[in-house]
């Protein structure tokens, strides 16, 4: 059964409306919504994210692009886009209508400092959950552990990481493919 251009827009409209901190805080909701409808397989999930993440823009844009795509075309993309997008932009023209007023209202500022760490819960949640799934042997866990540390704690750009490992990736390969010819002329 083929996805209505309106299901895909209430899906990403709900998608957007109830996750706080988007991004990475949307990937949950994102993943049991969709696999949910049968519209993407779970293991398909952290492939979309991280094409996602390749593409200029918002991920969770990115990704209702590439959704909306996958199951209704280029419609799809647009109806997605936008079930993801104006659920955000009605909120933060509300409270733009309505922030100036109570900007400085302590109970406002408390509503705000108590809403921080829920986000990063919910940024950290679907992290942990990549990371069990896209991780299967012990050196996967290490470069991760790597790249962790090298981004949070030495301040590495994510950029040299991602071509170190790219080098390291392709010398591997170079270097497997050398050793199994050099199996094959021995033979």
């Amino acid at each position: 059964m083929q996805a209505s251009l309106l299901s895909i827009t209430a899906v990403f409209a709900k998608i957007g409306a109830f996750t706080i901190g988007g991004g990475y805080a949307m990937i949950p909701l994102i993943e049991r919504e969709l696999s949910r409808r049968g519209w993407m397989k779970e293991e398909e999930l952290p492939d979309v994210i991280a094409l996602a993440q390749s593409a200029p823009g918002v991920l969770a844009v990115n990704v209702s692009i590439f959704t909306g795509y996958k199951l209704r075309g280029v419609k799809g993309s647009i109806a997605a886009t936008i079930g993801a997008v104006l659920p955000s932009f009605l909120i933060i023209l509300a409270i733009a209508m309505f922030i100036s007023n109570f900007q400085d209202n302590p109970w406002i500022v408390k509503i705000f400092k108590g809403i921080r760490p829920v986000v990063v819960s919910l940024i950290a949640v679907p992290m942990i959950n990549m990371a069990r799934k896209g991780n299967k042997c012990w050196w996967q866990w290490l470069i991760s552990a790597a790249a962790l540390v090298g981004v949070a704690v030495l301040g590495i750009s994510p950029i040299y990481i991602l071509l170190t490992v790219i080098v390291g990736a392709l010398a591997i390969c170079c270097l497997a493919d050398r050793h199994h010819k050099q199996k094959l002329e021995g033979r």
